[in-house]
Parts: C-alpha cells; structure tokens; sequence
C-alpha cells in the first residue's frame, strides 16, 4: 500500500478508503466487508465533472457534439485500464477466490472501476483539489499526446465522408475474436460496397470497428 500511494504521490489520512477502493464485490462477499462499489459511482461523477470543466474551458470554440464524443474517449474503459496498469492498481486488487482464479486483475472492466472508486477515495480524504489532481495529471494529460484522437469519432467521420457520393454501402464486419473472457481481443474491417477499406483491432468490437474506420480515413484522405 505504502509503493501505492507513492504512485499517488499521496498519503492517505484514512487508509480504510484507499484499502476500500481496491476491494472487489467478489471479496467483500466473501469476508463481509463493504466493497468499492460505492466509491466507483461517486468518482464516476467526479470524474465526468471535472473532464467536463476542463473541455469547456480548453476548447472554446467545440461544439457540444464532439466535447461529448472526446469525454467519452477519455473516460471509458479502456482509457481507464491504461490508467490502472500504469499505476499498478491490479497488484493490490482485494479478490475474492473465484475472481482470483478467472483472471480478475488484469480483467479490463474491474481495474477500470478501480480507478473512479480511487478517484472518489482521494475526495473523500483529501478534498476535490487533490481528486482533480489525479484526474488532470494520469487521464487529461493524454490530450498533450499527439496521437489522442482529440474527440474524432472515426465511424462518423468516414459515414460523411462516404456519404457525399451517393448510392455507398459502408458496412462493419467482425473477422476475428481472440483471447480469454479477460483479455479479449476483436478484429473488425469496415468495407465500403463490399471491397475491404480498412482493418482495426481492439479490446472491445466498438475500438476494433472504430480503428478500423480510423485506417479507412487515412487511405481515402491520401487518394
């Protein structure tokens, strides 16, 4: 816990929170204990507030369209994941047996949850300060990287484009499912009339299919 909250760069004054929001279901069922489950809902709206805030004032000029699209990107899951494998969150995941076995620490969903219950654990011991601190240097620093998608949503972006010629069929197929429940990984290819555009990879059929289209936008842009 001690190696933990130095990735935090933070001492927790009540060590019951941080120790609470890396406790699973599975093992709070188990030893009859209060799980993360609540924590998770309050840093999920925390979490969501101050991303938010910081769009709105960081991009003026962006519609609301797309500041939602580029929130949802910074929030789900597979942003979050990444966020917990950084920091190590998996190897002090609370289990139960069950969990344990099926590979629940480095399942996606599970440490993604992680990360909103110890958003709300560094408020409730901290304050919203030390919260939007986390927040700002492990998820909102992200938008600095050059290859962030910056709120693009591919699928969108290549339907427009597609559609200004008429009569185009653009159409997503899933070719490949690999990897156990906890690590999937899903193969997708966008075709437009049937001809392969592009192939894309992801941990969910939604990244697969909008990796896809990613790849499909850059053949036809470079034409």
């Amino acid at each position: 816990m001690q190696e933990l909250q130095t990735k935090l760069n933070y001492k927790f004054k009540d060590r019951a929170l941080i120790q609470m929001a890396l406790t699973h279901s599975s093992y709070a069922n188990e030893h009859k204990c209060q799980s993360n489950e609540r924590l998770e809902f309050l840093g999920d709206s925390i979490l969501g507030m101050v991303v938010a805030a910081y769009l709105y004032w960081l991009y003026p000029d962006m519609p609301e369209g797309k500041m939602t699209r580029l929130r949802a990107e910074l929030v789900c899951e597979q942003s979050l994941h990444r966020v917990a494998s950084k920091l190590g969150f998996g190897d002090n995941l609370r289990l139960g047996k069950g969990e344990e076995l099926s590979g629940g620490r480095r399942r996606h969903s599970i440490l993604a949850d992680c990360v909103e219950a110890v958003i709300a654990a560094l408020y409730l011991d901290g304050g919203f300060e030390v919260a939007r601190g986390f927040i700002m240097e492990h998820i909102l620093s992200c938008l600095e990287q050059a290859d962030f998608a910056y709120g693009n949503d591919c699928k969108t972006e290549l339907q427009e484009l597609v559609q200004q010629k008429p009569n185009q069929n653009l159409s997503y197929v899933m070719v490949a499912e690999n990897g156990p429940d906890h690590m999937k990984s899903f193969t997708a290819e966008v075709r437009l009339n049937g001809a392969v555009l592009g192939l894309g990879e992801g941990h969910t059929k939604k990244e697969a299919e909008q990796n896809a289209a990613k790849l499909a936008l850059q053949t036809l842009k470079s034409k």
